[in-house]
């Protein structure tokens, strides 16, 4: 199963969901207001997840934000995997503690240090549950994956200071795409043009669009626009900042084109955003 659909300019929220998916390539970067759950069963996935390559391996629980621009880029040996999304408010209202919920907020993928041999088990039982009519088994569903996550975020390490993220370098490793992506997600806040992004790649700004679309299919304005949203989503449900604010700090030049924007995207006004997922 894949949710996909090309023909979509915004996203919906789906609630909770826990469903059986079949590894598949996805033509484009996909984004849902969600939180994100996977757990493959076998072999390893590969996401590009917010310009960088992220491989999720076989009985390891990974927690993303589905509205940071994601792309599954390759497998092997994977079998049909769990997936299962929760509602950001949700998400936010459970008060989990900062070492987990600041990176996935930040758009990393979590790994669980402390793999459980019995999530398999868990992930089927969630299935049958959430798909039933009756309202007690649904809720038993919801408590157990909070459980589940808060003993994720338990045994999560303190983070470490990190290495500046927004160096201009690129992975020698990367292929041109990626590396494209990955400047763009490293400077989204900043004004960039084409020429800037193919210079840092060495590439004409023709070349680079065309390579971008081909190998992503979506445009790099589109892909800059998705990291721009994704980062006012955060703030809007995290601080109290002003709109403008947010905005400014997205990297949108005037609060009528992040407006518009954000619009087009998510399919209601920043501010009717922010009520509807202010952290409880």
């Amino acid at each position: 199963m894949q949710r996909f659909d090309s023909s979509r300019t915004d996203f919906m929220p789906y609630g909770f969901t826990c469903e059986l998916w079949t590894p598949a390539p996805m033509p484009r970067p996909d984004r849902h207001n969600e939180i994100e759950i996977n757990l493959l069963q076998s072999g390893t996935l590969t996401y590009l997840l917010g310009g960088r390559r992220t491989t999720v391996e076989a009985g390891r629980l990974t927690v993303f934000w589905a509205a940071i621009p994601h792309q599954i880029v390759g497998w092997e040996n994977a079998k049909p995997y769990f997936v299962a999304t929760l509602p950001l408010a949700w998400f936010l209202g459970c008060g989990f503690p900062a070492a987990f919920a600041h990176p996935v907020l930040n758009g990393e993928i979590v790994n669980d240090p402390e793999p459980l041999a019995e999530d398999a088990t868990k992930f089927q039982r969630w299935i049958a549950d959430l798909l039933s009519a009756i309202p007690l088994r649904q809720r038993a569903a919801r408590m157990e994956i909070e459980s589940r996550l808060l003993r994720l975020a338990l045994a999560m390490p303190e983070p470490q200071p990190a290495a500046d993220s927004r160096s201009n370098s690129t992975h020698p490793q990367l292929s041109r795409a990626d590396q494209l992506a990955c400047f763009i997600a490293r400077h989204y806040q900043e004004p960039l043009t084409a020429a800037q992004i193919a210079a840092a790649v060495g590439l004409h700004p023709n070349h680079v669009m065309a390579l971008f679309r081909r190998a992503f299919g979506t445009t790099m304005t589109d892909f800059l626009t998705q990291h721009r949203v994704s980062h006012a989503q955060r703030l809007l449900v995290t601080t109290d900042d002003p709109v403008i604010e947010i905005a400014s700090d997205s990297g949108f030049q005037s609060l009528s084109r992040f407006n518009e924007a954000f619009k087009r995207s998510c399919g209601c006004a920043p501010r009717a955003y922010r009520n509807a997922h202010r952290m409880a």
